[in-house]
């Protein structure tokens, strides 16, 4: 299972920081979140940088290991 862990907004949304999610690809991860938490994570979703293992990806179709760590990051306010 791939670890998922929220931040701020997406944190919100999903109503809780961390969980983890069974899924072999990127996308079935992704589609998982929104069918689990619903539309207001789907809105965030479509704003937030996903990074796998610490890199941006955007490759839906990108294999995950049952040890992966997706971080879903919403954009951030202030500077």
């Amino acid at each position: 299972m791939a670890t998922v862990r929220y931040f701020a907004a997406a944190a919100e949304a999903a109503g809780t920081v961390e969980e983890q999610v069974p899924a072999t690809d990127l996308g079935g991860l992704l589609d998982h979140l929104v069918q689990a938490h619903g539309a207001e994570l789907e809105r965030v979703l479509r704003r937030s940088s996903v990074l796998h293992e610490g890199e941006y990806v955007t490759d839906r179709d990108l294999v995950l290991r049952h040890d992966s760590v997706v971080d879903v990051l919403p954009p951030f306010a202030g500077g």
